[in-house]
């Protein structure tokens, strides 16, 4: 699911100037994004459009894994 987030995240920024932690407690993943500040507005978009977007292509993912996921920005 990393993976997918990575994948996702490039295309959006056109770069690879991020880093994801992820925490795994149970059957529960959060991953949490670290990136510089002029970047946030592009992963949070207008309205915070962009970040329940990604949210929601990991709950989809998640679902079909059968656990649960979270996703933070910092």
């Amino acid at each position: 699911m990393k993976e997918l987030l990575e994948y996702l995240l490039k295309g959006v920024l056109g770069e690879e100037k991020f880093e994801i932690i992820e925490e795994q407690d149970g059957s529960r993943v959060s991953y949490t994004i670290k990136s510089a500040p002029e970047n946030m507005g592009l992963i949070i978009g207008k309205g915070g459009r962009m970040i329940k977007s990604l949210r929601n292509v990991l709950k989809v993912r998640a679902t079909l894994e059968k656990t649960a996921v979270t996703l933070n920005v910092e």
